[in-house]
This record gives C-alpha cells, sequence and structure tokens, in this order.
C-alpha cells in the first residue's frame, strides 16, 4: 500500500532518511520519476499533500514511496506491484534507473512480464505453489503458465 502522510512532498521522503540531503532526494526522485512531475505541483517539494495524498494521482504516489525507499539506501529493495499504477514507458525508466543500482538486491512482485523480463531469476507461481524459476527467455520457452501470461500481455506492451 503507497502511504503518505499529511505535510509536504520533501517531510514525506524524509520518512525514508529523516537527515536526506536536497541532492540525495533529487537523486532518488530522479531514479523514481518523480521529477517528471514535481515541477506540475504547486510548490514543488513544498507542496502539501495532504492526508494519504489526496493531491497525488495513484501512480504519482507509488514514484513518491519508490523515492522514500530508496532514501534508505536499502540493502534489499521489496516493490510489491509498485508500478502498477504508472504507464509502461514510465514504469520502463524506473526499471532502467533501478537496475543501475549496485549493492542493493532487489525483490519485484508483478503481474506485468515487462516488470520482471530482465531480472537474474523469475520465480512463476500458482494457487501459493512455485511453478517454475527461470529467466524470461527459458520460462518462455519451457513453461506454459508464463507462455499464457505472455501471449495475453504482448498486445500493447513492449515486450
Amino acid at each position: 500500500k503507497n502511504t503518505l502522510f499529511s505535510g509536504t512532498v520533501k517531510e514525506n521522503l524524509r520518512w525514508g532518511k529523516e537527515d536526506a540531503t536536497d541532492e540525495e532526494i533529487d537523486e532518488a526522485c530522479r531514479i523514481a520519476c518523480v521529477d517528471e512531475f514535481i515541477g506540475r505541483l504547486e510548490n514543488g517539494y513544498d507542496t502539501d499533500l495532504g492526508q494519504g495524498g489526496v493531491n497525488v494521482s495513484g501512480g504519482q504516489k507509488q514514484r513518491l514511496c519508490i523515492a522514500r525507499a530508496l532514501l534508505k539506501k536499502p540493502k534489499v529493495l521489496i516493490l510489491d506491484d509498485s508500478t502498477s499504477a504508472v504507464d509502461t514507458a514510465t514504469e520502463g525508466k524506473i526499471r532502467t534507473a533501478l537496475s543501475a543500482l549496485t549493492n542493493v538486491t532487489k525483490i519485484i512482485i508483478a503481474q506485468r512480464i515487462s516488470s520482471v523480463r530482465h531480472a537474474d531469476q523469475i520465480i512463476i507461481m500458482d494457487r501459493g505453489h512455485v511453478e517454475a524459476i527461470g529467466t524470461h527467455e527459458s520460462l518462455l520457452r519451457d513453461n506454459q503458465i508464463y507462455q499464457e501470461i505472455y501471449a495475453s500481455q504482448k498486445e500493447g506492451a513492449d515486450l
């Protein structure tokens, strides 16, 4: 769940790191593609979000929460359907920026193949059980569940 608190954008981001510098905030926001909309907010980083972020979209909330998590400099980053409300182009930018991060293990839980196709390992689960583990290429070749998901998402997606 993407949780934003009463206060400004910057105050929400600093929940990730209380003493974050403006440069650290800018970098986290660049990776999470917050920089694409922050300038359109009434007061930029000083825009009041209201309880729960009522004045930003679902995709903007997701990106702000990703930026906040990045400020913590985690060793393990778990993203659970964290880009479901953003368009595929923005998701691709976020994915590319995240892939450049070193010294962090990224676990991505997603329903979009485009979100995981470049992962080192993809785990296919069905009804709570692991059905297959592999790369995009090996699963596309050998796993019927993955093939069906791929076929259903191929139209209009970056696959």
